[in-house]
């Protein structure tokens, strides 16, 4: 048998073990757990065995890009991925999102194209972040696989605790290795002798309520947006004033509204800061007071149109320091954060920023409210791009 009828033979098979992996999905949460270990090992054929087979398969002289005449392989690839029964992500060795299947954006209620390049660990309670960034930068440096248990920050619908395998990848052209994540929800203990199955669970209230109050706070922001499209008053000030008024206290505990400088060469402007009701005073004075190009956060949505989602942040100084040279996010017990450029295509010029905290005991931001967020953000874009009403 030729190296061709091999190959071909052998993707026949992978087709078949695939298709058994995909039929896998109709069956009971806790039942899918047992297909975990034959999709990693599928992952690992196909980056071990299937690519570099079909790299050979391509003919010499052809551009590297070559590999684009087997779109059916290709597909077949790219569809094992996506449609795998249990949560997978790709990672970096930073935790990075790489890539996530349509399971895993599910279960972190996000779109797979909004987690893409922002870290995986903004998703989990603080006490699983630091460990599972250790155990994602060992595997990536060739120490071996490994499994532990983290908590998502916001408990998703399969339950809030969820185990994740880690294994090591190693794409061909890639400097360095990936590391697949694959998630699956922990299995709570019974009591009172054998497991017995139990009906799958309807819609979780929590997560509809959640889903429900988003699509409140996108809706109320647009109607606010609108009702100041028709008022006399639609300067920059007056459109962050009423988006602020939205968001503050209801979504997050302080906002703060900075422009971009309508000349190149100028400078950013804080236009707003809005605390919780014990912050009125001094502490609001002094943020509304700061200047924004001393906060690191507020010059890469400005500058580069970085968008930033951090969980207890790691870097005290990301906001700068008050005028008593406190840092911001040490001073306010700054939980979680989103930083929004305000821009209505990442074509198009950031037009402003808008910073949103949480602090004590509520609830970290979640991918989905910062999916939610930037929504909002691009709609208070369009807003500041509406010309002033003639007097």
């Amino acid at each position: 048998m030729t190296g061709a009828q091999e190959f071909g033979a052998e993707l026949t098979d992978f087709r078949r073990r695939v298709e058994e992996l995909r039929n896998a999905r109709a069956l009971p949460a806790q039942e899918r757990l047992s297909v975990l270990d034959a999709a990693l090992f599928e992952l690992q054929h196909v980056v071990d065995v299937l690519v570099p087979r079909l790299e050979e398969q391509t003919p010499a002289g052809r551009a590297p890009d070559g590999a684009r005449s087997h779109p059916r392989e290709q597909q077949l690839l790219r569809s094992l991925f996506q449609q795998l029964p249990v949560a997978v992500v790709l990672l970096d060795r930073e935790a990075v999102v790489r890539r996530m299947n349509e399971a895993a954006a599910q279960l972190f209620h996000t779109r797979a194209g909004y987690a893409t390049g922002r870290p995986l660990t903004s998703s989990l309670r603080r006490d699983g972040q630091a460990a599972l960034r250790s155990q994602v930068a060992a595997v990536a440096r060739g120490e071996g696989g490994r499994s532990l248990a983290v908590r998502l920050s916001q408990p998703s619908a399969e339950g809030e605790e969820v185990r994740v395998t880690l294994a090591e990848l190693r794409a061909p052209g890639e400097p360095h290795p990936t590391v697949l994540a694959a998630f699956h929800p922990g299995v709570p203990a019974r009591t009172g002798g054998a497991q017995e199955r139990e009906p799958r669970p309807g819609p979780d209230l929590a997560e509809v309520t959640r889903h429900a109050e988003l699509l409140d706070l996108v809706d109320d922001m647009t109607a606010a947006l609108l009702e100041g499209a028709a008022s006399a008053d639609g300067g920059p000030e007056a459109v962050l004033a009423r988006a602020a008024e939205v968001l503050h206290g209801r979504f997050a505990d302080w906002v703060i509204a900075d422009l971009a400088p309508e000349d190149p060469s100028g400078a950013p402007r804080r236009v707003l800061a809005l605390g919780p009701p014990e912050a009125v005073g001094e502490r609001t004075a002094s943020l509304a007071e700061q200047d924004p190009a001393d906060c690191p956060l507020v010059v890469d949505a400005l500058e580069d149109g970085v968008s930033a989602l951090r969980v207890s942040p790691p870097d005290a100084d990301a906001f700068g320091q008050d005028a008593a040279g406190a840092p911001v996010l040490v001073r306010e017990e700054v939980t979680s954060l989103l930083c929004i450029p305000l821009r209505t295509s990442p074509t198009e010029p950031v037009r402003g920023a808008l910073t949103l905290f949480r602090a004590g005991g509520r609830s970290a931001f979640a991918m989905a409210e910062a999916g939610a967020a930037d929504r909002v953000g691009r709609h208070i874009a369009l807003a500041l791009r509406r010309p002033k009403p003639e007097s």
